[in-house]
């Protein structure tokens, strides 16, 4: 059945004014307020400064982490923020963003070295603001998920190469702080690699958890559980992992060898025990199973137990050359002395986690390294770690439920782009948000409860 209503023509023209487009960045602008990490990279970021600037850099720094947040993936996305100047001050133009950039990159160990610790005092800052929300806030083991990911280059840029998944372009390592169920996580550590950066290289395994340790708020570093897949398997990084005085938990993917595939096949039926579901339930086809005693493992660090998990493939899976009896095997070693197996297994499959994460990173501006030289490209990198948690620390210092786990594109689509109309009266300025819009609500309220929070003195 057609309808008869008439659609009444719209006609458009550029005379608004009081209007203000993103208003939900307003979240992002008292979540830098709260973490005091506007003022902290302004501190560490002085020595760049020339003399008679007007722009800061730590101000420019986070308008470009903003301008990420909010969906740009380009230094020139930082317009976004520049037509709007009640909402986000006076922001640089742009060869002022790229002249600061160059900067930065002329003197990249010193350059990074100054947003890490100004990203470790406003996570230490946000953390405390977050209380029994903040990671480890309940005495347990904070989950740190090592991974590496290709980032594809569409042009010839510095230290792009073929990479081992016959793509062209980086192979940064990616460290991520996993929040648990109810929430998020956020980066630890970025480090931009070359395309043919190896997997399992142990010396980028001990950077990035070295990198991303620092990150950690002091007493919580004994506090920390490392997982990452087979890339991390490997004796150098499990001895530095297991170092006297390190105090570290892991559960890390091993690789199947012969030694192992002939301890499964002598392996006897009673042995294996049901696996969990993501929900720990028992899940029908899978059973895990202890390898340790059945191994030569005198050249591993000790106390080191290799757990095995059998599975029927779910169908239409296409069988590995060494899967046994038409069952897939995968393995992981750990240090934990205590807990079921289905729960140890459990426990490290939830490492799968990261990839939402570093999903997440590549819609926040990790997919596209839009400058040239190498260098320019790690002070890029530190910025989408930037935007990440600027991303994660607002969800969990604002947001209740379900919406602390929105990833990036539900943000922007339900809270980010609305648009506002500033009022001004009384010797203030009131965003006024459209009462049609779904979510308005729950804007309001977490622009309140931010607002609400004391920043450092």
């Amino acid at each position: 059945m057609k309808t008869i209503a008439s659609q009444r023509k719209i006609t458009a023209s550029a005379d608004g004014s009081g209007l203000v487009s993103q208003a939900g960045g307003l979240l992002l602008k008292e979540t830098l307020r709260v973490t005091g990490l506007d003022k902290t990279l302004s501190t560490q970021l002085e020595r760049w400064r020339p003399l008679r600037a007007i722009h800061d850099p730590g101000k420019v720094i986070t308008d470009l982490a903003i301008s990420l947040a909010l969906g740009g993936d380009c230094l020139a996305d930082i317009a976004m923020l520049r037509s709007q100047l009640e909402l986000f001050g006076p922001v640089a133009s742009d060869p002022t963003v790229s002249r600061l950039i160059d900067r930065l990159a002329a003197d990249p160990i010193r350059a990074l070295k100054a947003i890490r610790a100004a990203r470790a005092t406003a996570r230490q800052r946000a953390w405390t603001l977050a209380g029994h929300h903040a990671p480890g806030a309940d005495g347990e083991l904070i989950p740190i998920d090592i991974d590496a990911t290709i980032v594809i280059a569409h042009s010839d840029k510095d230290q792009a190469t073929p990479t081992w998944k016959k793509t062209f372009g980086f192979h940064p390592m990616t460290v991520f702080a996993d929040h648990g169920a109810g929430g998020g996580g956020e980066p630890l550590a970025m480090m931009l690699r070359p395309g043919n950066a190896g997997s399992n290289t142990a010396a980028d395994h001990i950077d990035a958890t070295r990198l991303a340790l620092a990150q950690l708020p002091q007493q919580r570093r004994r506090q920390v559980l490392i997982r990452t897949d087979s890339g991390g398997g490997t004796r150098e990084f499990l001895t530095w992992l297991t170092k006297p005085g390190r105090r570290l938990a892991f559960s890390i993917g091993f690789t199947l060898t012969d030694d192992i595939r002939q301890a499964i096949l002598t392996l006897p039926t009673q042995a294996w025990t049901p696996a969990y579901d993501a929900d720990g339930q028992v899940r029908a086809g899978a059973w895990v199973a202890e390898l340790t005693g059945m191994l030569d493992l005198s050249t591993w660090p000790k106390g080191m137990r290799v757990i095995v998990r059998k599975e029927r493939p779910h169908p239409g899976a296409q069988l590995r050359f060494t899967d046994i009896d038409g069952h897939r095997f995968t393995c992981f070693v750990t240090n934990a002395r205590r807990g079921q197996l289905a729960d140890l297994e459990l426990r490290h499959r939830r490492r799968a986690r990261c990839e939402d994460r570093i999903r997440a990173a590549k819609d926040t501006g990790l997919r596209n390294l839009p400058l040239r030289d190498f260098t320019q490209n790690q002070i890029w990198v530190e910025i989408v770690a930037l935007a990440c948690e600027l991303l994660a620390w607002m969800q969990m210092l604002a947001l209740e439920g379900q919406a602390r786990c929105y990833e990036p594109k539900r943000l922007r689509l339900r809270l980010f782009a609305v648009a506002a109309r500033l009022v001004r009266g009384g010797r203030r300025l009131r965003l006024r948000i459209a009462a049609s819009w779904p979510w308005a609500g729950q804007l309001v309220a977490a622009i309140i409860r931010l607002q609400g929070l004391p920043a450092p003195t």
